[in-house]
Order: structure tokens, then sequence, then C-alpha cells
């Protein structure tokens, strides 16, 4: 073996640790989940969740060194989830609360936002950024620490995006790349390739780093201090770190065999990532959660998303609870048919308001008339007869997550004729992509066998860092299998699908 890559993969629950070859084959990988770390709110004092930093630092440095004995790693590649800023003050600590984005300050808090940087129309408009709810938009992140923790927030001499903090704390070089910065950050001006005038806003653009390179250059080496806590050379590099669905969709870019197609990346977040010439905001798409983000080789990309592996595994796990059983539903395609023609339960997101592609619906199930909002059934104040017919409740879920799915497809500009690929959680929920299938009868709807393509694509920045190959030069190195979906045919679709979307939007 000529050398190897390390992956740092940060996901909001599970972290990862991976190693790579030069052609890009997976030798090891460890994982780990951390709990949130929670503060007081100053003003209300609720209980904050904050990202346990220092307990994933001692996790990865303990993890690469044993990797460093077994293999011999020459570049370390950093991906993570989005949304997420560290503060560090002059003398390189971290000197503010690293929040969870999913915190929601309230609407006042929002109005106070765009009333401080713009409206929110006229951001989405101008640089391609959508109104998220929650601290979903980094630069209300920022907004929230100046507000409510303006004694720490003071300190601040640099923000650095989550990538590219770990990739101070390994090389204590700052840096800033396309694919993070770019991601409804609203603080990126997409057309002009700087920064945006909402940094002014808030003041913070002299916070926010100068040094801009492409995502697969090297921000630095290894300092003597952490080559050593690491058993590596200092010559090993660090790239400048990836957003997580960027690096994912990187392997798709480098084969491009298939034209026009759409990334159907599902997870936590389900995100539809369209590849695209140019930025075109179709007029429809402002208020809804559209918006223009950066590939690592600085192209557009036009996506839609919504927290379809969230709200899966809400309804999943109360449905265990409440029926005290690990079991889980079984797909029957006949039930799917019949709620379909019944049009008598309908399961409405979003878990996090705001969050998707139904911004005013209220999370819950309607069921014979009757609503059950999602709150009451995590309390166990009303629970709806759904929960009793685990083979029902898993087809109300999987067709909601088909109508949002579809929706966000619509939205990221999916034409006649262009591609669906399917990768992450949803390859493995069979009514899911039969449903989906069956949908877009005109469209080529396939699985792809990406294992861990956010932990690969990254692995693919090391390798271009390292070498200077361009990503066109990996493609032999990378194998993705499409498997085309069956296309069962379900009648009443439509008709459910307007009902239900009547009732998201009402």
């Amino acid at each position: 073996m000529e050398y190897a890559i390390a992956v740092i993969d940060i996901g909001m629950t599970n972290k990862k640790v991976a190693v790579y070859d030069q052609n890009l084959k997976q030798l090891d990988a460890a994982y780990k989940n951390f709990e949130p770390l929670q503060i007081p709110h100053p003003v209300t004092g609720e209980q904050l969740d904050t990202h346990d930093l220092q307990g994933m630092k001692d996790w990865f440095f303990a993890t690469l060194k044993d990797f460093a004995g077994k293999y011999p790693i020459k570049a370390i590649s950093v991906t993570t989830h989005g949304a997420t800023f560290v503060c560090l003050d002059k003398a390189g600590r971290e000197c503010a609360p690293c929040i969870f984005y999913t915190y929601e300050p309230g609407p006042d808090f929002q109005s106070e936002f765009y009333q401080t940087v713009g409206s929110a129309s006229q951001l989405q408009q101008e640089i391609f950024t959508p109104p998220f709810s929650s601290m979903i938009n980094p630069a209300k992140g920022i907004f929230f620490l100046q507000k409510y923790f303006h004694e720490s927030f003071q300190h601040t001499d640099c923000i650095l995006n989550y990538p590219q903090y770990w990739g101070y704390v390994l090389t204590g070089n700052k840096g800033v790349e396309p694919t993070y910065i770019s991601n409804h950050s609203y603080m990126w001006n997409h057309k002009e390739e700087t920064y945006s005038h909402a940094t002014e806003k808030l003041n913070i653009r002299h916070l926010l780093p100068d040094n801009y390179k492409n995502t697969h250059e090297v921000l630095g080496n290894l300092t003597s201090s952490v080559a050593q806590q690491l058993g590596l050379p200092e010559s090993t590099i660090v790239t400048m770190g990836i957003h997580d669905s960027n690096a994912s969709l990187l392997p798709y870019l480098a084969k491009d065999s298939h034209g026009d197609f759409i990334l159907n990346s599902t997870g936590t977040w389900c995100v539809s990532m369209h590849p695209q010439k140019e930025l075109v905001l179709n007029p429809e798409d402002v208020g809804k959660i559209v918006y223009f983000t950066q590939t690592a080789l600085r192209t557009p990309v036009k996506i839609a998303i919504f927290l379809g592996g969230m709200e899966f595994d809400t309804y999943i796990t109360l449905y265990k609870e409440i029926a005290g059983t690990d079991l889980f539903p079984t797909y029957n395609p006949q039930v799917f048919q019949q709620v379909l023609q019944d049009k008598d339960t309908f399961l409405l997101p979003e878990v996090v308001p705001g969050s998707g592609q139904f911004t005013s619906s209220q999370a819950g199930i309607l069921e014979n008339g009757t609503f059950y909002s999602l709150e009451d059934i995590r309390t166990r104040k009303a629970i709806p007869q759904l929960f009793s017919n685990p083979e029902k409740l898993l087809a109300v879920l999987d067709i909601s997550l088909v109508i949002q799915t579809i929706t966000a497809l619509q939205r990221a500009g999916m034409q006649e004729g262009t591609n669906i690929f399917t990768e992450g959680g949803f390859r493995k929920n069979k009514g899911y992509n039969q449903l989906l299938a069956s949908v877009l009868h005109n469209h080529s709807v396939q699985l792809t066998n990406m294992e861990e393509a956010t932990a690969f694509g990254a692995a693919m920045t090391g390798v271009m860092a390292y070498t200077g190959k361009t990503h066109k030069d990996l493609a032999d190195t990378i194998t993705i299998e499409y498997t085309d979906v069956e296309k069962v045919q379900f009648q009443g679709f439509d008709s459910y699908q307007n009902e239900w979307i009547k009732l998201a939007t009402k």
C-alpha cells in the first residue's frame, strides 16, 4: 500500500473515523455517538444542547493514533453535518457555546434577525438561501450568540465553519471553502463568490477567514504537537474539509455517466441534489426550502430538503414504545393500496417546524377526521388507533415521505427524463421505493450501492489533495451499481396526494 487517507466524518449523532487506501477501498472504521452537553439559556433558563467538542477531539485523536499504527496515513479529510460553526478567541480557544442548530429561538427572534439582515424573500432571491426555522441558517446561530451570549461572543477573533474548525484543530490554519460557506448560511454571495452583505449587517465580516481555497486543496500540515499525539509525521496533510451532502455527491460527479440526474440522498435529512449549469431560482421557489449550494468543483447544485429520516425514526420509535415491541412494521403493498383508496388517514410533517417543503404544516396524524399532534402522541395525551396497526402505520408514514420526496424533486428541477438515484437509509425501505418508482413512471428510479457515500467522497478529496489528481482521474477507482426499482402499480395516489397537500398547506 502506497498511502492511506483518514476521514473524520461527523454526523449530528454518529461520529466516525475511517481509513481508505489509494484505490478508495475502505480499510477500517470506528464509530461513536456523543450525547449533547447542556447549558442554560441566559434569559429563559431552558436547557440548550451544545456539541461536545472536547469529547469528540479526545476520541478522534485516540482513534487516529490507533489507525496510524496500522496504516500509512498521509492525508486527513474532514466532513461534517451542516449549519454549525465555532467561535475562537485570539489564542485560538473556543470562546462561545457551539449550539445545536435544531434549537428554535422563537418568532420574535426570527423577525428581529430579518429586520437586521434583510427580508427573507429578498435574501433568497439575491443569495439563494431559504428561510429555515430554528438556527439551520448559520447566520442565525451567530446572531443568537451576539444577542444572548454577548459577553462570550465579544471575545471572538475568528468564526470557523465546522469542517474548517476541525482542520484548524489539526493544523493551526484557518480557512474557508465552497461547499460549506455556500450552504444555506446567508453568508455567501454565489454570483460574486464572496461574503454576502449579511456578514456586514451582522458586523462579522472581519471575523471570517480570508483564506478561501477549493475543497480538494490543502489547508495545511499537522502541527508538531498534533503529529506527536497522533503518531503521524508532520508532513501529513489536511484538506480544506467538505460539507457532508456535497461529499456524497462527488462520486456521482466523477462518474457522470447518466446525464441529467438528481441524487436523492436519504438520512436524517433527505436531500434532493440536482447539478446545474447556472443559478436559476424560479418565482415559485421563493419562500420554500429550495436553495443553491456549490459542489466540491465549485459548480452550482440546486437543492430541496426535508427531515425525512428524522420523521421516519420519530414515528417508528414512538410505535415501538407505545406497542412495547422491538419488531419493525412489515411492508404490505395491499395495505398501501388500501390507505390510498380510503383516504382517511394522513401523516403530516414537519417534526422540526419550518424545516422542509411544507413549512406551514403541523406535525401529527389525521385519523378519521380527528387530528393527533405529534406532541400529544409523544406525551401520550392522545394516541391514534393507527399505532395498533403497524402495517398501516408504515404505509401512512412511507406515503407521506414519498409525497415530500416528489415535492423536493420537483423543486430541485426534475424534468422529463431526469434520472433519480436513491442512496442512504431509505434504500432498504421497500415500500417507499416501490411507491416512488410507481409515481415517477416516466423516470428511471434506481438504488445505488454507495456505502457510506459521505466518507467516500471525503476520502476522494484527500486523494485529490495528496496526489494532485482530478475527480475524473479517480473515476476508474469508483464503482457505483445502479439497481432499477420495481414499478409496482398503486392506484389512487394522485387523489390521496391532493388531499394530503391541502391538509399540509392550510
